[in-house]
């Protein structure tokens, strides 16, 4: 239950982190829209999801529009087993790293956690569940006001877009390994 709250609470300071200092665009040059700033935060997304080695299978979770954000979700439906989360962790904190985003907080428990802030000021959060199941979400800054349509990146597996997101079920010989992965010399 204690996770759970943690996890609730990162989530929601995650969201409000999203709008950036005050959340109000006319407090600042906002220079795109709604629309546009969930363009940005799939190709987040599709920039996140093409490091991960060996690929894995995803589908969109829920979008969501708030006053003047935008959340875009992916679920990963391969197993990332407990040995394989340290990696596949890694391979997203050096991806998020090289492109420049900047560390805002990382959970280490049972439920592992990494938030990142882009240059552009979008917050960016992989969090990996107990039962090996990767869920992304990018969170936009405040932008103007503008009709938001459903990403258009096809999912790799079954699409559960608007439907409940089960289990992942997908194993891979190497994220839903049992042993540790060797190092490459």
């Amino acid at each position: 239950m204690r996770v759970l709250r943690t996890v609730v609470l990162m989530a929601g300071a995650l969201v409000l982190a999203g709008c950036g200092v005050s959340g109000d665009p006319a407090e600042r040059e906002v220079k795109m829209n709604m629309q546009e700033a969930a363009v940005r935060a799939d190709e987040i997304l599709d920039g996140t999801f093409a490091a991960i080695k060996p690929p894995v299978n995803w589908t969109h979770g829920q979008s969501t529009e708030g006053n003047c954000d935008v959340q875009r979700r992916r679920a990963v439906m391969t197993i990332i087993s407990k040995e394989r989360r340290g990696s596949f962790l890694g391979v997203i904190e050096r991806y998020w790293e090289s492109q420049g985003y900047k560390q805002l907080s990382v959970n280490d428990s049972d439920i592992p956690a990494m938030y990142y802030r882009t240059p552009d000021e979008f917050n960016v959060r992989v969090l990996v569940g107990s039962n090996g199941q990767a869920f992304f979400e990018v969170a936009t800054p405040c932008v103007n006001v503008s009709k938001v349509s459903p990403p258009k990146a096809e999912t790799v597996g079954p699409n559960y877009a608007g439907k409940r997101i089960p289990f992942p079920d997908v194993k891979s010989d190497f994220w839903s390994a049992k042993s540790s992965p060797t190092s490459r010399t």
